[in-house]
């Protein structure tokens, strides 16, 4: 069984899955670019690594929790130089599948195995250990990193080849995009109907018409308090670009998506560091009501 895990990325993700991996009892070594995150890694009792090479270097599974393409890309690009033998990097983030897929080409040609593992979840599901891995890419190397990946998740769902984690992701955000838009235009319709925002949120969601969307952003939506955010609007705008184009590119309908996207986008006036939820704020502001 694995002992030494490394988290490269230690941000609101991956300083939770850094954080639980260590209280589950392994060694943990993280590297982020922030050195205040490595600080607080380290308070925490985990181990600081000099760059993503060292981290890899002294880790036998790797966790990756990037924040962008590009970011993935350099990741990507020190570990193949480094070519560290057997590693195993299990990547977390949500990013373009062919983005993924070059990364895992470019790094198996350099003797590494990339896993493609999205979380569904956000980052208070994060602290409390309680996401969902959507696992992808080789099983055995799968197999080896699990006992890590069950440190920071919940649940964890191998879903086949590479590939099918960002796939199964995708699908999942749309429907959390839907399900955010549908709670915030029910909450806005039912307080130009004279209800209580907090009694609306408590009666629905004990009802078949409530859902997990409802209830955890519902209860932001009643109190009209969006910090802190558990996704921020700006960074949510990457998952809507990545899902509408991977839905025009399979020629899939889409238009229930489409149709959710406009108070997304109106809240990067107003709101892009507040929580998705906030998008309620913006039909709010649309309906004439103040609170």
């Amino acid at each position: 069984m694995i002992e030494k895990v490394g988290v490269v990325g230690l941000g609101i993700m991956g300083g939770a899955f850094a954080r639980n991996i260590v209280d589950a009892g392994f060694e943990v070594v993280g590297y982020d670019i922030v050195p205040e995150r490595i600080e607080s890694l380290t308070a925490h009792g985990g181990k600081a690594a000099a760059g993503v090479g060292d981290a890899v270097g002294r880790s036998e599974v790797t966790i990756l929790s990037l924040p962008s393409v590009s970011a993935f890309q350099q990741v990507v690009d020190e570990v193949a130089a480094a070519a560290p033998k057997n590693a195993i990097l299990v990547e977390t983030s949500t990013l373009p599948l062919d983005v993924k897929e070059a990364g895992h080409k470019k790094l198996k040609a350099a003797g590494v195995t990339l896993l493609d593992c999205p979380i569904s979840g956000t980052g208070s599901h994060a602290t409390a250990k309680k996401l969902v891995v959507f696992g992808s890419g080789d099983e055995t190397a799968y197999q080896t990193s699990l006992p890590a990946i069950a440190g920071f998740a919940l649940d964890q769902r191998y879903v086949g080849p590479f590939g099918n984690g960002t796939k199964m992701k995708l699908v999942a955000n749309h429907l959390v995009t839907i399900h955010v838009a549908a709670a915030a235009e029910a909450m806005v319709f039912a307080m130009k109907a004279g209800l209580d925002p907090a009694l609306v949120h408590e009666v629905l969601s004990a009802s078949p018409a409530g859902s997990p969307m409802f209830s955890l952003r519902g209860a932001l939506m009643a109190k009209n308090d969006y910090l802190p955010a558990m996704m921020k609007i700006e960074v949510f705008q990457k998952d809507l670009d990545i899902i509408g184009k991977f839905a025009k590119d399979l020629g899939a309908p889409a238009a229930l998506f489409e149709a959710s996207l406009p108070p997304y986008r109106a809240a990067m006036a107003d709101h892009a560091l507040d929580d998705t939820a906030s998008i309620c704020a913006v039909l709010e502001e649309q309906a004439g009501i103040k609170r």
